[in-house]
């Protein structure tokens, strides 16, 4: 069992410098677009399963809070948090529309949908995606596998290589911190200012 701690530490951090060995520019890239778009006042959607249900709730959380710097908000929605919605449209309709209803009636163009699935074929978020799309959102992909259906459904796909869905979640939310700290360095510094990082308990 010592080995198994052990070991799986090594696993993720092992992951972690493959993928960003792989994709540096493209996650670059990517979040300069998105922060672009923050910073122009559009807003950003994120949607996913499970894990990547909690890591939508988790990079929303910290761009309408806070992450590290003393800020204004950020407007950042999970469409995973909305109980009756998610039920409702589920009864009414299908599981599979969940998120594509929410994108309908809350996207606008211009805005980022930020669409989270380690198979990279999850149904209720594909269906979002091509709404999304639809509605002239700038969408993107953190993704497993081989990226799945969404890989080239997304206008910008970050892809983590791994079958191991907790090796390929822990990616992502080292990829959403990373997101939520560019987008604060972006928006709020200025001729080389950052705002002070929030004090721990305050």
């Amino acid at each position: 069992m010592r080995e198994l701690i052990y070991y799986t530490f090594l696993e993720s951090a092992d992951l972690k410098r493959a993928f960003i060995e792989e994709n540096r520019e493209l996650i670059y890239e990517t979040f300069l677009e998105v922060a672009k778009r923050l910073k122009g006042g559009k807003k950003l959607l994120l949607c996913g399963n499970g894990g990547s249900a909690a890591d939508a709730q988790h990079i929303a959380g910290e761009l309408v809070g806070r992450f590290q710097l003393e800020r204004s908000p950020l407007p950042a929605v999970a469409l995973t948090t909305d109980t009756s919605v998610l039920t409702a449209v589920a009864n009414d309709y299908s599981f599979e529309e969940v998120f594509k209803r929410q994108v309908e009636a809350l996207g606008e163009k211009g805005d980022v949908l930020i669409a989270i699935s380690t198979s990279g074929n999850s149904k209720n978020v594909v269906k979002a995606v091509e709404k999304a799309r639809e509605k002239g959102l700038f969408t993107v992909g953190f993704l497993g596998r081989d990226g799945g259906v969404l890989k080239s459904l997304c206008h910008r796909s970050l892809v983590v290589k791994s079958n191991s869905t907790p090796r390929i979640q822990e990616v992502h939310i080292t990829l959403g911190h990373v997101l939520c700290d560019f987008i604060e360095k972006f928006i709020f510094s200025h001729n080389g200012y950052f705002p002070p990082f929030r004090e721990e308990g305050k």
